[in-house]
């Protein structure tokens, strides 16, 4: 087990985000097979720092803006369960899709690294 205990800097004010919010989106299959989405949102604090910034993809249909972010958290964000599609976290503005979810608590109390893909510019 490592003895990095990296809560003192996650869990300064100096350093976390307190405007982040998530929506999780429950998934059932009513009686008439038809599928059923609950969607529930929470606000949540943590550090977002930019993976690979915005990348230009130029592709013969177009070309668009990908961008990635990865969130420190104790809140146990999702990348998509039985019966939840992956969580959306709305951060300045923009949602991201939690895609990838690595549990680091071996360096902290409970903290996970989840990283993000921008879901759709604001407009």
């Amino acid at each position: 087990m490592p003895f990095l205990d990296v809560t003192d800097v996650l869990l300064d004010p100096d350093f976390m985000d307190l405007t982040l919010s998530v929506t999780r989106n429950a998934q059932t299959v009513g009686n008439d097979g038809i599928a059923v989405i609950s969607p529930s949102t929470t606000g949540f604090y943590g550090v977002v720092t930019s993976l690979n910034g915005s990348v230009l993809n130029r592709v013969a249909e177009g070309e668009h803006i990908s961008d990635t972010i990865t969130i420190h958290t104790q809140f146990r964000l999702i990348d998509g369960q039985s019966g939840y599609d992956a969580d959306v976290v709305n951060w300045q503005g923009l949602q991201w899709t939690v895609t990838n979810v690595n549990d680091y608590s071996t360096y902290g109390r409970g903290f996970v690294a989840a990283t993000c893909t921008l879901k759709q510019l604001s407009g």
